[in-house]
């Protein structure tokens, strides 16, 4: 008996001993494999790394949380970073949006399929990889973004931005003193998307909904879940859980209720939801949610943010707020339906939301994967790095814009010099965003009827800071009080 304790004793000594030794091993392999991306790479132009297992990974997460200024002050095309094990090229032009033979980061964009165990995302228009897949669904999607088919959504465009006008002229009424401008643009967008998308009235100036509350855990949960593979907020992770279990149970909900007016025969609107149900097949329920998803949160936040940096900057600007209502005043006057042909005419009010998005582009930026090698600027670059380009970066560099952090809209003048490449808040190439002409369409009647009817000023002593929860928003909120505009006779 105490030969058999003797050997099990030897037998585990043994065993533990030959796993830290595998252990050994695999730290040195791991080590190699760190030493020649190392070496793949060093020639690039890039920063000093922080450490030689963490690469560039503590001082580009201080970066990404310090607004990314520092990246903005680079002079070369690209830098090298190492993150997350994973090279990437930090670029600023055109060559690689551009072109369709280069599929969305493997790493990010796989990882917004679902949060923290929860399908989010999923396989829908934004997160398809394979270009065979993504093609299909945008090839149906277009119908629904045409511009025959925005002209037709004026009447809606101006129905809920009349919602939105109606709520603040209740607060003007009250004189009152701060009030949140982002809160209320996410209330008429999302009332918007859900109108013209889904054919569904939320009303959200009037009533209360889980929605907006809901996209924000989820984008919040998606900058966690993707920048920080430690993350174990448990309360915050059930929390971003349940907010998409809300969107894909209220998606899933609409799809049903819309695919039986279908097979009712009922007559149906040829909006985004009846497209969604034709970009697969009726076996796939779940690609059918993951477009709602994908359109439900892209149609409404990108769309309020902009809304709201552009309220803060006309506040910061009186000068520039008085010009393009003084436009808008010859343009719209006073009448309360704005016209599809009118748009056309709000030039410099054009000039504004451009130049917001130049400032706040709608998310930081994209990113591919780059499996073949390159030459950029004469510089080699192996195949096997990932490629993040930054819109955010990309419009605050001096290299391609002149005194870039004045908020200037006669950069985007019609006789101005054109910004190709380095403006792009809504990407380019083939992967661009479908839905820009929609978004630009209401920003543009929202931003007329309320610089048609009010005066705001900024609240003194507000943060002016940018929240980066994968798209960017005002930290803070973009607080204003609010009073009826006084027109001379």
């Amino acid at each position: 008996m105490a030969g058999l304790h003797i050997m099990l004793r030897w037998t585990a000594a043994h065993v533990l001993t030959f796993l830290f030794f595998l252990l050994f091993v695999a730290f040195l392999v791991y080590c190699l494999y760190i030493k020649y991306r190392h070496i793949k790479y060093d020639h690039i132009p890039g920063p000093p790394r922080d450490s030689f297992l963490l690469g560039h990974s503590p001082s580009f997460l201080k970066v990404m949380r310090n607004d990314k200024k520092q990246l903005t002050n680079q002079k070369t095309t690209f830098i090298i970073i190492h993150y997350n094990n994973v090279s990437s090229c930090l670029l600023w032009f055109q060559e690689i949006l551009m072109s369709p033979k280069y599929p969305k980061d493997n790493f990010v964009y796989k990882r917004l399929f679902n949060l923290f165990g929860q399908r989010f995302l999923g396989k829908g228009l934004v997160t398809a990889q394979e270009h065979e897949q993504w093609f299909k669904q945008r090839r149906i999607m277009d119908p629904a973004f045409s511009s025959l088919y925005l002209r037709g959504l004026m009447g809606t465009f101006n129905e809920r931005a009349e919602k939105l006008m109606e709520k603040l002229t209740e607060e003007a009424d009250k004189k009152t003193e701060e009030l949140s401008m982002l809160q209320l643009f996410n209330g008429v967008t999302l009332d918007v998307i859900a109108k013209v998308a889904f054919d569904v009235d939320l009303d959200l100036q009037k009533e209360t909904s889980p929605f907006p509350k809901a996209i924000e855990t989820c984008l919040k949960g998606m900058v966690y879940y993707i920048r920080d593979g430690l993350f174990s907020n448990r309360p915050f992770i059930n929390e971003v859980r349940e907010a998409c279990r809300l969107l894909r149970a209220t998606g899933a909900q609409w799809i049903h209720d819309r695919k039986t007016a279908i097979q009712n025969g009922d007559d149906v609107p040829k909006d985004i939801l009846t497209q969604i149900i034709k970009t697969a097949g009726q076996e796939d329920e779940e690609l059918m949610v993951d477009n709602f998803v994908t359109f439900f949160i892209a149609g409404q936040e990108t769309t309020a943010n902009q809304l709201a940096f552009c309220v803060m900057e006309l506040g910061r600007h009186p000068e520039i707020m008085e010009k393009v209502k003084k436009e808008v005043d010859d343009v719209i006057g006073m009448k309360m339906d704005i016209r599809y042909e009118d748009l056309g005419q709000l030039t410099y009010l054009s000039q504004v939301l451009k130049e917001t998005l130049r400032l706040y582009s709608t998310v930081p930026g994209t990113s591919r994967d780059i499996l073949e090698d390159m030459v950029i600027d004469g510089i080699r670059i192996p195949g096997g790095f990932t490629c993040m380009l930054s819109s955010y970066v990309a419009g605050r560099m001096e290299k391609f814009f002149k005194d870039p952090l004045i908020f200037d809209p006669d950069r985007f003048h019609p006789d101005a010099p054109k910004p190709y490449y380095c403006y792009y808040p809504f990407a380019l190439g083939p992967r661009s965003c479908l839905g820009q002409n929609f978004a630009q369409m209401e920003a543009k009647v929202v931003m007329a009827k309320l610089l048609q009817r009010f005066d705001f000023t900024l609240v003194p002593g507000q943060s002016f800071d940018i929240l980066d929860t994968a798209t960017l928003r005002p930290k803070g909120g973009v607080l204003c009080s609010i009073r009826h505009r006084k027109h001379s006779q």
